[in-house]
């Protein structure tokens, strides 16, 4: 943003929002134009507030933001898409929670606009709230997310030895950056073993366009590897766990 652009627009995902002074909500954004942003809604817990419909969690919309003397200032908001399934069912806000988690957890504010990552979000927002079992929609997200953040693990050779993954049990280290055969892996302190099956849809997911990859109907233990060792690997990168998959488990077994 150059020092004379006063105003602008742009496209965006509220991620959250937090109460601010007496009447307004800071908001957390992510935009398509300039990544993730923060900003100043005025007035927005006002019961007569025009904006507050459109500025709740998982709605994509455009606004008009302003650069006041110390942030940004929204002045404009107007819905896109609400998303209405998703803030109707308990499940699908716990599945949309995570997504921006994930987005709010990898970013910077104000780093530069990535709009792959923000297509990638929406089209995920989307099948989360057409679908019954948005399973493979999300852990095709993670995948597709950890290549464009630039977390692309290794799985088609040893990450330590560079031969190539045979059709066994392999294990899996973050500290590697991927796959280990079970002679670099077996023993080694933080890396855990992976099943074949599990890495063939970790790979799948990596390689294919989502049409591809739905074609995928894993088995439900290779569903729960998956996902946890997906879990396990952001914790590693995040330094710390993540709060919605906690919740998600509690919504799914009361």
């Amino acid at each position: 943003m150059t020092s004379s652009e006063r105003s602008f627009r742009v496209e965006a995902v509220v991620l959250r929002h937090r109460d601010f002074g007496e009447a307004d909500r800071m908001l957390t954004l992510f935009t398509r134009q300039r990544g993730k942003l923060q900003a100043l809604a005025k007035g927005a817990r006002k019961p007569r507030s025009r904006k507050a419909g459109h500025l709740e969690p998982f709605t994509r919309v455009t606004l008009q933001l302003a650069r006041g003397r110390e942030m940004l200032i929204l002045t404009q908001a107007d819905t896109l898409e609400a998303y209405l399934p998703i803030k109707d069912d308990l499940l699908k806000t716990g599945r949309a929670a995570y997504l921006v988690e994930l987005i709010d957890r990898f970013l910077y504010a104000d780093e530069a606009g990535d709009a792959a990552l923000y297509e990638l979000l929406v089209d995920t927002l989307g099948r989360i709230s057409d679908q019954a079992d948005p399973w493979l929609a999300i852990r095709y997200y993670e995948v597709r997310m950890l290549d464009l953040l630039g977390f692309r693990p290794q799985l088609f050779a040893c990450a330590n030895c560079g031969g190539k993954v045979q059709a066994v049990d392999q294990y899996f280290s973050p500290l590697a950056g991927g796959v280990l055969c079970p002679a670099c892996g077996r023993g080694l302190p933080g890396a855990w073993e992976v099943s074949v099956d599990a890495l063939r849809h970790f790979r799948h997911f990596q390689r294919s366009s989502y049409a591809q990859a739905s074609r995928a109907h894993p088995a439900a233990a290779v569903r729960e590897e998956l996902e946890q060792l997906l879990q396990r690997y952001f914790t590693y990168l995040l330094e710390r766990e993540l709060n919605s998959p906690g919740f998600l488990k509690q919504i799914q077994n009361p």
